[in-house]
């Protein structure tokens, strides 16, 4: 089994949308147009398994000090090989790459996360621009069951 982590070009959206369809759908994740994922696709990082896409995530920068990951979704057909924590690994790892403090987390898999060496917060010190900009758009806002986590670099 041949697993491979790279950077997305734009060609890659369509397919990436796919994949992340179900979890759009069901709330899980919030739904990125194609112009918003091309404008972020240098954030993104794909996993693929013997040439197939398996899953992606984003890190996205809030500040000198903040960032978020994003997106994260491991296909169903690849689940059990964990490439969603190798994900946030990468995430984690480019974090530090740009010096940055901390990587935050918004999820409903408490769990998962905290494997991954997450912590839970109150989701009242999220910086007040991630709200508006991302959770407004949610179709759970304003009574939202996500759990804010982050990891401290």
């Amino acid at each position: 089994m041949e697993i491979k982590f790279y950077k997305p070009d734009v060609t890659h959206i369509p397919l990436m949308q796919e994949l992340v369809k179900d979890e759009v759908q069901s709330g899980k994740i919030l739904l990125r147009t194609e112009d918003e994922m091309a404008t972020t696709i240098r954030s993104y990082t794909i996993v693929e398994v013997d040439g197939n896409m398996a899953g992606f995530t984003a890190l996205h920068i809030h500040s000198p000090r903040l960032a978020e990951v994003r997106s994260l979704v491991v296909s169903k057909d690849f689940r059990g090989l964990k490439l969603g924590q190798k994900l946030v690994t990468a995430c984690i790892d480019e974090a530090k790459h740009y010096k940055l403090e901390q990587v935050l987390s918004l999820t409903y898999e408490k769990g998962f996360f905290e494997s991954c060496g997450f912590h839970e917060i109150e989701k009242e010190n999220i910086p007040e621009h991630k709200i508006w900009a991302d959770c407004i758009r949610c179709k759970h806002f304003p009574i939202c069951e996500e759990v804010a986590m982050v990891y401290d670099l």
